[in-house]
């Protein structure tokens, strides 16, 4: 669900700075603490979002075919009565 990638480039920047300090749990602390922040934010992944985004995709041609499947019944109805 999070951008892994992201928490990795993160990481590398935070132990690069902190490679010589005495302080070298503060990057696992720092990114549990993103990781969190992150959950809390309900992000999704990209992988999920191209997945739904297809399905919405469908769901509109789908829907774009049964307005023009229903003006056809419409069409005949009146033309019947």
């Amino acid at each position: 669900m999070i951008n892994q990638q992201l928490l990795d480039e993160l990481g590398a920047k935070v132990k690069a700075v902190i490679a010589n300090s005495p302080a070298r749990d503060i990057e696992k602390n720092l990114r549990a603490m993103l990781t969190s922040a992150f959950a809390r934010l309900d992000l999704v992944t990209r992988e999920e979002f191209d997945i739904q985004s297809e399905v919405l995709a469908r769901t509109r041609e789908k829907l774009t075919q049964l307005e023009a499947r229903l003006a056809e019944v419409e069409t005949d109805v009146r033309r019947e009565v």
